[in-house]
């Protein structure tokens, strides 16, 4: 039995709030503030001794998050695609990798992104044609990423290129840690039909990677990529939506963080949206008389049933990962896929409560313009993470133990005819 395993949830408490008493101070700079929390170990206390934790279960970290909220105290960097990147790193990294990246990535010295998607592999991930070559010492790459949030002020990104195309497709990739601010990476910024500019397409000319930012191994990329992407759908049905700390608060941390989050939280700010916006079909039915139609109830009532189940079955998934199970991708799928479904039947409630006024924007608009924006928002909601068609065959597949799919990729990549 571990030294922690014998901590009581009440002597954990004394200890936080011994340490805050100690410790924590308003007026330091942000960057202060969180170099002292990492050293302390009160970070990420559920991540490794060795590496900026206490080895605490996910009961034991609770107490100290729910501490850390009651006192409003600024947590690490955890925002945008810096949390896939923290959890891929200390899962599949080398301790060396970990000693280099992590401690940036908590501080928020460092800010990073998302290199999988290309514009002819979207949700086939492992069709990538991005190549990375091993000259004279160091991992040379070239190709395109697309549908990348936050390249364009990232410093580093998570990388999946790759480096034999005599492999089967699932086989000939690995998985890089890259410099975002060298000359071989073009970064340029999407705008969408819903105004917003949230996404960078990336183009990677002779780029270049050092031999020890290759994680997981040489033709390893896929399993690195899978632990990626399983936090990423277990947060994709989630508002990415950051601060939490509630209240006018006084002091330079407090300042330098809020414009941390303002900058983080900017790409994220239609995600509301894309996920339907559930919260505002009932006062719309009832501000505009549509609850009195039956058939508006109807799908109201599918609506919000849909809704709750989805929050229940999420709930469940999150019992099962804290109880140790290490199952995230099909719990991750499943929750993706209900927010595709819900999203959905969210647009086709706001349209029948609003009718032709859904289509316009502007003041005089409904919700001005806030319903216009759901319609055009929801299909991303779709694609992002993996596209349903991808979530009903991770379902089919690894949760209901159906047959796999006949395939016609197979053999050596080079041969799969492919969109290029």
């Amino acid at each position: 039995m571990s030294e922690t395993e014998n901590l009581t949830n009440e002597s954990i408490a004394d200890a936080v709030h011994a340490w805050l008493d100690a410790n924590w101070n308003a007026d330091l700079s942000l960057r202060e503030w969180r170099e002292i929390l990492v050293d302390g170990g009160w970070a990420t206390p559920h991540w490794p001794q060795a590496f900026f934790g206490r080895d605490f279960n996910q009961e034991q970290s609770a107490v100290v998050s729910k501490i850390f909220n009651q006192r409003g105290i600024v947590p690490v960097a955890q925002t945008g695609p810096r949390r896939l990147a923290a959890e891929t790193i200390l899962a599949m990294g080398n301790d060396d990798q970990k000693r280099r990246y992590l401690r940036p990535i908590l501080t928020g010295e460092h800010s990073w992104c998302q290199l999988f998607s290309e514009p002819g592999s979207g949700s086939d991930l492992a069709g990538l044609s991005t190549k990375a070559e091993m000259i004279d010492g160091q991992w040379i790459v070239n190709g395109q990423k697309v549908w990348n949030t936050s390249a364009h002020h990232a410093d580093f990104g998570v990388l999946v290129a790759r480096t034999d195309f005599d492999l089967p497709k699932h086989q000939g990739i690995s998985y890089f840690l890259i410099d975002m601010r060298q000359p071989g990476v073009e970064v340029r910024q999407l705008k969408q039909m819903n105004g917003h500019a949230s996404f960078n397409e990336v183009f990677l000319t002779d780029a270049v990677v050092a031999a020890n930012n290759l994680v997981g191994g040489e033709g390893n990329g896929w399993a690195v990529a899978k632990t990626t992407l399983s936090y990423e759908r277990r947060m994709g049905g989630v508002t990415r939506s950051f601060g939490g700390l509630r209240g006018k608060r006084q002091g330079r941390v407090y300042d330098e963080y809020a414009q941390e989050v303002r900058i983080a939280n900017e790409p994220y700010t239609w995600y509301p949206q894309r996920q339907g916006r559930v919260d505002l079909v009932l006062p719309r039915a009832q501000q505009t008389g549509a609850i009195q139609d039956p058939a508006v109830r109807q799908e109201m009532a599918k609506l919000i049933c849909m809704s709750k189940g989805a929050m229940l079955a999420s709930e469940a998934a999150e019992a099962k990962r804290k109880s140790g199970s290490n199952e995230l991708v099909p719990a991750g799928s499943i929750g993706k896929l209900a927010a595709s479904v819900i999203a959905r039947q969210a647009a086709h409630v706001h349209t029948m409560i609003s009718g032709a006024d859904a289509m316009r924007s502007g003041p005089e608009s409904a919700e001005e313009g806030m319903v216009a924006e759901v319609l055009v928002s929801v299909p991303a909601i779709s694609i992002a993470g993996g596209t349903d068609e991808i979530q009903r065959n991770i379902i089919a597949e690894r949760v209901l133990g159906m047959p796999t799919e006949t395939r016609a990729d197979t053999g050596p990549f080079r041969d799969i005819k492919r969109n290029d």
